[in-house]
């Protein structure tokens, strides 16, 4: 019973550190990536800390530990 106890915690702690956080710039030009696809002509991206998001429903990504976070807004012609 120890073994399964023990085999099932190192393979937790091994998960987590595969699941290692993204830097900001690739998560961003990934996202810039899919919204191009969908043909989306006029928007911003943009990296900000957590403090400066006002609206939650803006952000589309989460990057460096959870420190900081990527907005996207569509810029109306």
């Amino acid at each position: 019973m120890k073994r399964i106890a023990l085999t099932l915690m190192l393979g937790a702690l091994s998960t987590s550190l595969w699941a290692a956080p993204k830097p900001c710039e690739e998560l961003k030009a990934e996202i810039e990536a899919k919204i191009q696809a969908q043909n989306v002509s006029s928007y911003t991206l943009e990296i900000v800390s957590n403090e400066e998001v006002q609206d939650q429903n803006m952000v589309v990504g989460t990057c460096e530990n959870g420190t900081r976070k990527i907005i996207y807004q569509k810029n109306d012609r």
